[in-house]
């Protein structure tokens, strides 16, 4: 069978809506059997979904998949669940939450995403851990169901951070996590709001707080992968205290699902080449050159002349866009999606990508 396309949607049918907190949901979607094998997803990975907004035209969003990750070579997935958590003034959350009922059609893209663990490529008897925090919850979900159940031999260290008991997402469903698993599943829970009856002390996981408690956990340096998701504050500063604790940056992946508190990035040098520059594009095997207009980025470029072109959130925090630089200079406004050895190997995010070069040229298929 063929790849998926890139950015391709397909229409899923709602099977369920379920109320977890008073300000989030879980919404099931049925895949039809012709439709599985592109709806298969790695441990982790999201999905984005699209409507026409009433106001700014189309709306995409992202949301993690919390339901495990196929078995590898049995069937792709009949259904696939994920957490969407109200945003206040959001058009899609809130579409979501008031009007979404079992038995809708949603637009919803193939699976994207590079947070992911692979089973497969855990060494043997690995330990990981996650420190998330909110709606972070979500992917770690998908990562910690199908490592345990695909490796008997793995153990896993949850962190997690919520404001209170009733906002907490998905609390029985780690709480059956715990149960199947209570030799290899450790659960750390922290309120930052709420006192609770045993257990750490309330108050947030910043870095000073992380850097006491996480050796007190688990040997942090013998963890073979670190998984930070949830809001820029908290994994900014759990990746600072892993580093200070010794740990190596390719042991940490980091998915952030807020950047509202983010420094905004530093004004660009003007380039008089940008302004007259072309873009090529390879996108699912065929290629175009187009010219880039003043202030726009490569993505908008290659959207005036393919719809198809891959994205979800435009604000450089997905990654759904991710291309290779095959020539050419590029500048990058904001980065909270791809790794460092990514970007180090020529990777970028064609939504916040502008040109410094006449001719750019850059490859979605790799």
């Amino acid at each position: 069978m063929a790849a998926p396309r890139h950015g391709a949607f397909h229409s899923l049918t709602v099977a369920a809506v379920d109320r977890l907190t008073d300000d989030s949901v879980a919404l099931t979607l049925s895949v039809p059997a012709e439709l599985r094998e592109e709806y298969r997803h790695a441990p982790g990975q999201h999905l984005a979904m699209r409507r026409q907004g009433a106001e700014r035209g189309e709306v995409r969003r992202t949301y993690s998949i919390c339901s495990p990750a196929p078995a590898a070579g049995g069937h792709g997935p009949a259904e696939l669940r994920v957490g969407v958590r109200l945003v206040e003034g959001g058009e899609f959350s809130t579409y979501a939450h008031k009007e979404v009922t079992p038995g809708d059609v949603l637009d919803v893209m193939v699976p994207a995403g590079r947070f992911v663990l692979d089973p497969a490529a855990a060494p043997e008897g690995g330990h990981y851990a996650a420190i998330v925090g909110g709606s972070g919850i979500t992917p770690l979900l998908s990562i910690v169901s199908t490592l345990l159940a695909a490796r008997p031999d793995a153990r896993f260290c949850l962190v997690r951070s919520d404001r209170t008991a009733a906002s907490t997402m998905f609390l029985e469903e780690v709480a059956d996590l715990k149960d199947r698993y209570p030799e290899r599943f450790q659960l750390v829970t922290v309120l930052s709001r709420e006192e609770q009856e045993a257990g750490l002390p309330s108050g947030r996981l910043d870095e000073e707080r992380l850097t006491g408690l996480l050796p007190a956990l688990l040997p942090v340096g013998s963890v073979a992968g670190w998984f930070l998701c949830g809001p820029y504050g908290l994994v900014q500063g759990a990746e600072r205290a892993l580093r200070g604790l010794g740990v190596d940056r390719d042991r940490i992946h980091e998915e952030i699902f807020h950047v509202d508190n983010a420094p905004a990035p530093a004004p660009a040098a003007a380039s008089v080449s940008s302004s007259h520059s072309r873009v090529t594009a390879r996108l699912d095997g065929r290629s175009g050159t187009w010219p880039v207009q003043d202030g726009e980025s490569l993505l908008d470029a290659v959207l005036r002349n393919r719809a198809d072109a891959p994205y979800a959130c435009k604000g450089g925090v997905c990654g759904t866009c991710r291309a290779f630089v095959v020539r050419g200079e590029v500048r990058m406004d904001r980065n909270y999606a791809l790794e460092e050895h990514e970007t180090e190997a020529g990777f970028v995010l064609a939504c916040q990508s502008h040109p410094e070069s006449e001719e750019v040229e850059i490859d979605f298929d790799r």
